[in-house]
């Protein structure tokens, strides 16, 4: 038995945040039914590359899941969703704030509809304040947040990190929120709404670095400890083009490196400052001298934090995340497509696959008390499909 098995999600988000959110609740027993507009959907579905006409990012995030289609602009959308919220542990929203009041259900009236409901909004800025209306995407919530402000090179515009990090942080505050509430309701018998913002939820990312602004201090944007500014914190190309990474940030075991190299160092040298120029130029004229494979060999021999920069092709044949577990493929029945296990995911979970838009509407809504009669004239009105 699934530690959320019973609970039920209804989940109103697309794209990356939400469904990642809803991905982690589905793998750990929650029952998550989407709820689709009738239009695209979720258009996660169209990217590619596709196996059995969806997208393998859109498998990826819904596997388990249910779809429904609701259409919330047709006059009877939104008395469908109040009924069916009726029936839900969890309503998991990602529009802008005031689009669900502007049809008539509100959080306010969903929770009147179900007082145990939880609602749980994620969005860009947050339920409140002056940018509370905005529209943003994962880079503005880091450029918000003082984030990508720290990033390197100092010469140059702030780098774009090759990930969502806003994104999936904002996913992850939420599975907490969601589970604390939960568990609060065990208590007082009454639901509660999370409001959760993406751009807040980075912050606690860079805790270390920003909190110097708290002590007066201003970071030098890529010239902190973790964000470049030294050189046994970096990333060096090798004899055969490819890079290794060493994460020597305690005294041992940048020493540890500098004596098993060869270069001349002593432990106050782990700090920022005008010696590091000349230092880095000496790692990375170290690191040049061997092949990335003799790289990986003498970090066998050494413990000083060297890992290899691994391509993202090279992952489901690395030794520690095979040993681990982190990939496994899902058949679908167009074909398997390849799938990652979260750090949450059992490792003897066999879910649906992804389902196809508006695949499960008539189970969900029956699932929720509406007949047979009733579904077929909504689907008749076009409120559902």
């Amino acid at each position: 038995m699934r530690a959320l098995a019973g609970v039920r999600v209804l989940d109103l988000t697309r794209l990356l945040p939400g469904p990642f959110a809803s991905l982690v609740l589905a793998d750990l027993g929650a029952q998550v039914d989407k709820i689709e507009d009738a239009g695209l959907g979720d258009y996660t579905r169209l990217s590619v590359p596709q196996v059995g006409g969806m997208s393998t990012a859109f498998h990826a995030l819904n596997r388990g899941k249910r779809s429904a289609v609701v259409d919330l602009k047709n006059p009877g959308g939104p008395a469908v969703l109040t009924r069916l919220a009726r029936h839900y542990d969890v309503l998991f929203e990602q529009f802008r704030p005031g689009v669900l009041d502007r049809l008539g259900i509100g959080h306010d009236a969903l929770r009147a509809a179900n007082p145990r409901l939880i609602v749980c909004a994620l969005t860009g800025y947050g339920q409140t304040g002056p940018l509370r209306d905005r529209a943003g995407h994962d880079l503005n919530y880091l450029a918000r947040a003082g984030i990508l402000g720290l990033q390197g090179p100092d010469d140059g515009p702030p780098q774009l990190p090759a990930f969502q990090l806003a994104d999936v942080s904002g996913g992850l505050w939420s599975v907490i929120g969601i589970l604390a509430a939960l568990r609060e309701r065990e208590h007082t018998g009454q639901g509660s709404l999370i409001d959760i913002s993406m751009v807040e939820s980075v912050l606690p990312f860079a805790t270390v670095t920003l909190s110097k602004i708290f002590g007066g201090e201003m970071p030098a944007r890529g010239g902190e400890m973790v964000t470049g500014g030294i050189a046994p914190y970096q990333t060096y190309r090798t004899k055969d083009d490819e890079f290794m990474s060493i994460g020597a940030l305690e005294p041992k075991f940048f020493m540890g490196f500098c004596r098993a190299v060869g270069i001349e160092a002593d432990a106050s040298l782990v700090v920022p400052g005008p010696h590091q120029v000349e230092l880095k130029r000496r790692f990375a004229e170290v690191f040049a001298g061997k092949t990335r494979a003799e790289w990986e060999a003498f970090g066998q021999l050494h413990d000083v934090c060297l890992e290899p920069v691994l391509r993202p092709d090279e992952l489901r044949k690395d030794p520690l995340l095979a040993a681990r577990g982190a990939f496994f493929e899902l058949e679908t029945g167009d074909g398997a497509v390849g799938q990652y296990r979260t750090p949450l995911t059992p490792h003897d979970l066999e879910p649906r696959p992804a389902p196809r838009q508006g695949e499960h509407t008539d189970a969900v809504l029956a699932d929720a008390g509406f007949s047979d009669e009733e579904i077929a004239a909504l689907r008749a009105s076009g409120a559902i499909r």
